[in-house]
Formats: structure tokens, C-alpha cells, sequence
């Protein structure tokens, strides 16, 4: 476990945005900052799911192109389920890696972690070796799976066309051009498909679940 490891997640963002004010051109940054506190005030209804309701059921492709059924997983373990935006977003990225260095803890109260984002599965290969994750990371095409637990919307016009200033093709890290992401959010179900816990920051995606809230309600 990295030293980085023993940071919550609110001091890894810190840490990522004095790098990104390092690499980031200021209007670009402010560009992105603007659009996450305009979708965090536009947002309001996140979840499509919540506590005490069944989790639906989905197959979907991970980063090999094996299948991964949900209630197949159920019937070993409870599965964290937690969506992300994409590869190109830093803050996915943290995340993730964030959850990765309690991949140990998560597991040892018996809980499989799962990633879903609506990019290829060569894109979910890149963003797992990229972090080093040991978790599946799952392919959800045309975000079919993701609007049923979360918000899914059209990304902005303005970011979008940042990214494109910075040398990001959107539409290469995805199997359509609709442009279309979840709010991140993040599910805890139970063995029997029962959701225990579900939260989002809202549509402010700097935002994220601190691996130790996540701990703390497994350990219950």
C-alpha cells in the first residue's frame, strides 16, 4: 500500500488540483470548474435507485471482454458498484485509484468492487492499467445500465470543446458520438440484490465518496 494510501480522498483532490494548476492552462481550468458547479447546481435528481430497493440486474463486458453479470457476483460476495465519467477525468481517475488502495479493506468485509462507464472496453483496459486496478471495470455502451441507477446526461458544449483545445477527442473513448455520462455515483448491494447504501456528490463530479465512508458502512 502507497504512502498515498493513507489520504482520504479530500487530500488527494487537493494534491491533484496544485497539479493541475501546473499543467492546465488557468482558462481551461476555470472552464472545467465552472462546468462542475453549473451541473451541481442544475442536477438535482441523481439516483434512480436508493436504499432498500433491488438493484437491477445487468451483464455487461469488462476490460477483457468477458462477461460480468451482477447477480452472478452476488452470489458470492456484496458488490460496491461505483460510476465514472471516463479515462480523460482526472478526478475519476483519483478515485478510482483511491479505491484501489482499499481494495484489501473492502474485501476482507466482503464486498467485490466494480467500476461502469459507458467507454469501450479498450478505454476501460487503459484507465485499469493506468491505476494499477485490480477490480473489473466494466464497459456500459450507450450508458444503458448507468441510466437506470443514476443520472446520465449530454456533456457541455464549452468543456467539451476545452478538451478538444487540449487535444482530447471525446468520441475516440466511446463506442457512439452522443456524448452522454452519468452523474458518478456510487451503491453498495447486498447478497440479496438489496441496495444498502447509495450516494452522489451531485452533478459537481469533483466531488466523490470517501473510501472511508464506504468502510465504515460495510463494517456495520
Amino acid at each position: 500500500m502507497s504512502s498515498n494510501s493513507k489520504l482520504n480522498y479530500s487530500q488527494l483532490f487537493q494534491q491533484l488540483r496544485t497539479d493541475l494548476a501546473q499543467v492546465l492552462p488557468e482558462e481551461s481550468l476555470e472552464v472545467f470548474d465552472d462546468d462542475a458547479l453549473q451541473l451541481g447546481d442544475f442536477i438535482k435528481q441523481i439516483l434512480k435507485v436508493n436504499t432498500g430497493e433491488k438493484a437491477p440486474d445487468f451483464t455487461l463486458n469488462n476490460a477483457t471482454g468477458e462477461n460480468i453479470r451482477l447477480y452472478e457476483v452476488l452470489k458470492e460476495s456484496r458488490v460496491i458498484l461505483v460510476f465514472y465519467r471516463g479515462t480523460w477525468c482526472p478526478y475519476c481517475n483519483l478515485i478510482l485509484s483511491h479505491y484501489q488502495s482499499y481494495l484489501t479493506q473492502f474485501e476482507e468485509r466482503g464486498a467485490t468492487l466494480i467500476a461502469i462507464s459507458s467507454q469501450t472496453p479498450d478505454q476501460s483496459l487503459s484507465i485499469q492499467e493506468k491505476n494499477n486496478l485490480e477490480f473489473e471495470v466494466l464497459s456500459d455502451n450507450g450508458n444503458l445500465v448507468a441510466q437506470l441507477y443514476t443520472h446520465v446526461f449530454r456533456n457541455g458544449d464549452k468543456p467539451l470543446a476545452e478538451m478538444a483545445k487540449l487535444g482530447y477527442d471525446f468520441d475516440s473513448f466511446y463506442g457512439n458520438d452522443s456524448k452522454e455520462i452519468p452523474v458518478p455515483a456510487v451503491f453498495i448491494v447486498e447478497k440479496d440484490g438489496t441496495i444498502s447504501f447509495a450516494e452522489s456528490e451531485g452533478g459537481d463530479y469533483r466531488k466523490r465518496t470517501e473510501a472511508s465512508v464506504l468502510l465504515s458502512h460495510l463494517s456495520k
